[in-house]
């Protein structure tokens, strides 16, 4: 019988005991480096925006990569980063980077619209890829994606990296441990008022979900199971937007989105992400308190505090302690742009990561879904799933 066939509690019982051993069969082997071989990889960055000041910090201070090349359609903007990190070389187009100083991982931090051909063509080129969300527009697409990197015996991986943080391995040992009781239901929350620096998260290939959304599927997916089905509505709540150097804009893509997911066994989910959402910690959302993600079981219950991008903690109450109590308030050093210094790492010492290529495509799936639902009125069956659950020690 499948994984998603078993009884959820066994199930996950049985995931703990596989320990690392089921996280890792989602990708190829990756054995450690051989004496000798070189312990830092070179990593090129492409897309100098915004993003890349996030990333580009915590690439400096990895152990494990060292970045030879950096690369934007706006010459300036690699420039500066290329002065800022001491990045020996860079350019403004990613034929000439990849013809350029040799390196062995793309960081892809481009729009969202340009991931997909760019992560192709880096891993034509012979690149293994970070990129951030989403990896592909189509789970037809990322399965070719992957199917190209396994077969070039290289490394796919996508933001986000929700499934690595300390409260994420809290909240899914807490759910495999049975404290909640037989689960029932959950829900998760992101939101702003939206960018105004640029127009491609109002534009086709953007949108709430895949720009937000995204980081709570995620995590929803992580702690309870692949989704079988998706029913959703999706809608253009501010039809023109006003963004810098350009001026009005016609929005084409959802700014707000209800998207519920059915996991089997009786566990149904609920997201909700939109560019029209008042934060009093603006777009940032730093020092969030809210309960963002929370998860009810018959005898439980489980919120999140702070988004799962950078949690402060999660609060739980039971049947034999109804107290709420918060726990795990230390983020124990994760912060939501390291994917791309843990893919090196990975790259380096043969650790496999919790982060896995199935499980973006997995999100990638549901996405499209629920524009298919909007469009259809109908509940959308899924097709792609990913090794479950994750469970660390």
């Amino acid at each position: 019988m499948d994984a998603m066939g078993l009884d959820r509690r066994t199930f996950v019982a049985a995931g703990i005991s596989l320990g690392a051993a089921a996280l890792s069969q989602d990708a190829p082997s990756h054995a450690a480096p051989a004496q000798g071989q070189p312990q830092r990889i070179r990593v090129g960055v492409i897309g100098c925006g915004s993003v890349s000041g996030s990333y580009l910090p915590h690439l400096a201070k990895c152990p494990y990569a060292e970045v030879v090349s950096a690369c934007d359609i706006r010459p300036e903007r690699a420039a500066r980063r290329a002065r800022e990190f001491n990045i020996p070389r860079h350019y403004p187009h990613v034929d000439q980077m990849l013809a350029g100083e040799p390196f062995d991982l793309l960081v892809n931090l481009t729009d969202m619209q340009e991931h997909e051909h760019l992560n192709r063509q880096a891993i034509e080129a012979g690149k293994h890829v970070w990129s951030e969300k989403p990896i592909a527009n189509t789970l037809a697409a990322g399965q070719e994606l992957l199917a190209l990197a396994r077969r070039k015996n290289l490394r796919l991986w996508g933001a986000p990296v929700v499934v690595t943080s300390p409260q994420f391995a809290f909240m899914a040992r807490t759910i495999a441990s049975g404290a909640l009781g037989t689960l029932a239901a959950a829900h998760a929350e992101y939101g702003h008022e939206g960018p105004t620096w640029s127009s491609f998260f109002y534009e086709k290939g953007g949108g709430s979900m895949p720009d937000l959304g995204v980081y709570n599927l995620t995590t929803l997916t992580g702690l309870l199971g692949p989704a079988r089905a998706v029913s959703a509505m999706v809608s253009i709540v501010t039809p023109k937007r006003t963004i810098d150097e350009k001026g009005e804009i016609t929005v084409t893509e959802e700014d707000n989105a209800m998207v519920l997911l059915d996991h089997g066994n009786g566990v149904i989910s609920h997201t909700q992400s939109g560019f029209n959402y008042f934060n009093p910690h603006g777009h940032s959302g730093a020092k969030e308190e809210r309960h963002t993600i929370t998860i009810i079981g018959n005898h439980g219950w489980m919120g999140l505090v702070g988004y799962d991008w950078e949690p402060h903690g999660v609060d739980v109450a039971t049947k034999d302690h109804p107290e709420s109590a918060r726990r795990q308030v230390d983020a124990e050093g994760y912060v939501w742009q390291q994917g791309a210094s843990l893919a090196a790492e990975s790259l380096v010492t043969g650790k496999e990561l919790l982060v896995t290529p199935e499980h973006a495509l997995h999100v990638v799936e549901i996405i499209t879904a629920a524009r298919e639902s909007q469009a259809s009125g109908r509940r959308i069956e899924l097709k792609s799933t990913f090794n479950w659950p994750i469970i660390t020690s």
